[in-house]
């Protein structure tokens, strides 16, 4: 399964985490934005339990993350 991954930063944090985001295994992308959202990623999981410990495990403990909306892609 796909989801992007919305992040809020803290101030100035955005090029970082977004570098430290794109270096992770399943993310097959990192952007920096602008908007309510710093940087959006694309990532790639195995299952919602696999996905959930990308950004519960991974995500969340990049410094300077503040907040993250896990969208998950569906085909329709």
């Amino acid at each position: 399964m796909e989801a992007y991954v919305l992040v809020q930063t803290e101030v100035g944090a955005a090029a970082d985490v977004s570098d430290d985001i794109g270096a992770l295994e399943g993310v097959v992308s990192a952007e920096a934005t602008t908007g309510p959202y710093d940087v959006i990623a694309r990532v790639r999981a195995e299952s919602v339990d696999a996905l959930g410990q990308l950004v519960v495990s991974r995500i969340h403990l990049i410094g300077g993350v503040t907040r993250t909306l896990t969208c998950p892609i569906v085909h329709l």
